[in-house]
């Protein structure tokens, strides 16, 4: 018996051996998925934080401006019905206020705007504003018209080459080539592949953290000091919410945020920022006073 007893003893020893082996297998085995399921996670997440808002307008380098709050399910989001679209030859664009008095620099183009439409640059213009003018702009869209107060004095360059392409027509008869809802409606891109740019870039001028609001209007960029003609529209919470990292230069008149809306119901519900109907800008003229 005694013998009988001491197989046993090392029958068991070596199933609990067994046993033991395999829960540190399994143990060792979920360390290596959780550690893997990590690091797929933190992958994604620096892309996503990657891609936010690169603007860069240059034509080898693509657009995809998509923030890492807007990776959302869907069924959080509030249910929207797209507006009704409106054919561009029925949309009026209007007749805009210029201060004859304001100074224009030789070499810059008229206050009314040149005749034909550029949308390919040398260099970056030469400063035109005047310091004593305010300046608006008047986008007009296939959903109606936007007036958004420019702020030179935050952002004087970055108005100065908004104002320069929108003199130049450069706007004219684009599309807004990405909108997700409750985040942002982003324009400019002649191309409207997000790749287009002016064939040249200006320097940031960053606003303090919290200044984005509902209807800010800021500059795409591809990293620090590469933003050229794509401009975006806040439209939501998400925007507001953007870290100080884009040129701030104005803000949309308490009228237009209903176009924005309208615009915002347009885009899409993830971060691809396909529209599901288009918005369409008909003429980006700038009022002055």
């Amino acid at each position: 018996m005694g013998t009988e007893k001491r197989e046993r003893q090392k029958a068991n020893r070596a199933l609990g051996q067994q046993q033991e082996q395999q829960e540190q297998s399994r143990a060792r085995f979920t360390r290596i998925g959780i550690i893997i399921i990590g690091a797929i996670v933190a992958i994604v997440a620096l892309v996503l934080i990657a891609n936010v808002f690169t603007g860069d307008d240059s034509d080898d380098a693509a657009t995809d401006p998509v923030d890492e709050v807007t990776d959302v399910p869907d069924e959080t989001l509030p249910e929207t019905t797209v507006p009704d679209f409106t054919d561009p030859d029925d949309v009026e664009i209007p007749v805009v206020d210029l201060n004859p008095n304001e100074v224009v620099p030789e070499g810059c183009p008229p206050i009314e705007g040149t005749e034909e439409q550029t949308q390919q640059f040398d260099k970056a213009p030469e400063f035109c504003l005047d310091p004593e003018i305010a300046y608006t702009a008047v986008i007009t869209t296939n959903l109606g018209t936007i007036e958004v107060r420019l702020d030179q004095e935050q952002a004087p360059n970055t108005v100065n080459s908004f104002v320069f392409l929108a003199r130049n027509n450069y706007f004219d008869d684009t599309i807004c080539h990405r909108i997700i809802q409750d985040f942002v409606v982003q324009c400019g891109d002649p191309t409207g592949t997000g790749t287009g740019g002016p064939g040249y870039t200006t320097n940031d001028e960053l606003p303090d953290a919290g200044q984005y609001q509902l209807g800010s209007l800021a500059m795409a960029n591809a990293g620090p000091d590469t933003q050229g003609s794509q401009f975006f529209l806040i439209s939501g919470p998400q925007g507001e919410a953007l870290p100080p990292a884009y040129s701030l230069f104005g803000q949309t008149t308490a009228g237009g945020l209903d176009i924005i809306a309208d615009m915002n119901a347009r885009g899409s519900l993830e971060g691809s920022g396909t529209p599901q109907a288009e918005v369409r800008i008909l003429a980006i003229q700038i009022a002055t006073a």
